[in-house]
């Protein structure tokens, strides 16, 4: 089994290393996010992920990006300690840090075969669906109901409630 630290690729290392894999006839899933403290949702959802294709890969939100996309007092964790902790899961193939709000740009240069989005999405209000469509890409829905979410668990822990 590979470490979680050799997952975590810059993204030009990430996008050789994946487009000899789609040469290979790997089929390819991109999923997204911030994980800003990991809980069983995102297991979940990239769990749902990788069942869509051959290859996971997980683009984690930058810290500056995560700060204006969530407000003030985030991220809790910083974006290695993030990358570290999706690299971690078994799921997972590959990690890379992006700082734009949306993975548009991530999408045209990796084309990938799947785009993976989570439960609190639909396919009509995906942000990334117009280049999904004009780039041949798959948007799949995977992950359980959203009932979980890191601000949730965070005002969990502040008013004393455990998991």
């Amino acid at each position: 089994m590979r470490s979680a630290q050799s997952k975590i690729h810059s993204r030009e290392s990430g996008r050789k290393a994946i487009a000899k894999l789609r040469s290979q006839g790997k089929r390819v899933v991109l999923a997204n996010g911030c994980f800003d403290t990991l809980h069983v949702g995102h297991v979940r959802y990239l769990a749902g992920a990788k069942r869509e294709g051959d290859v996971l890969v997980v683009a984690v939100n930058a810290d500056s990006s995560v700060s204006g996309l969530k407000g003030p007092g985030q991220p809790v964790l910083d974006e290695q300690a993030r990358a570290q902790l999706v690299a971690s899961l078994r799921d997972v193939d590959f990690v890379l840090l992006f700082a734009e709000p949306n993975v548009e740009s991530l999408l045209e240069e990796l084309r990938p075969d799947v785009h993976a989005k989570g439960t609190d999405y639909t396919a009509e209000n995906v942000p990334e669906r117009a280049i999904s469509e004009r780039l041949g890409i798959r948007v799949a829905i995977v992950g359980d109901p959203k009932r979980h979410s890191t601000r949730a668990f965070l005002d969990g822990i502040r008013k004393g409630r455990h998991g």
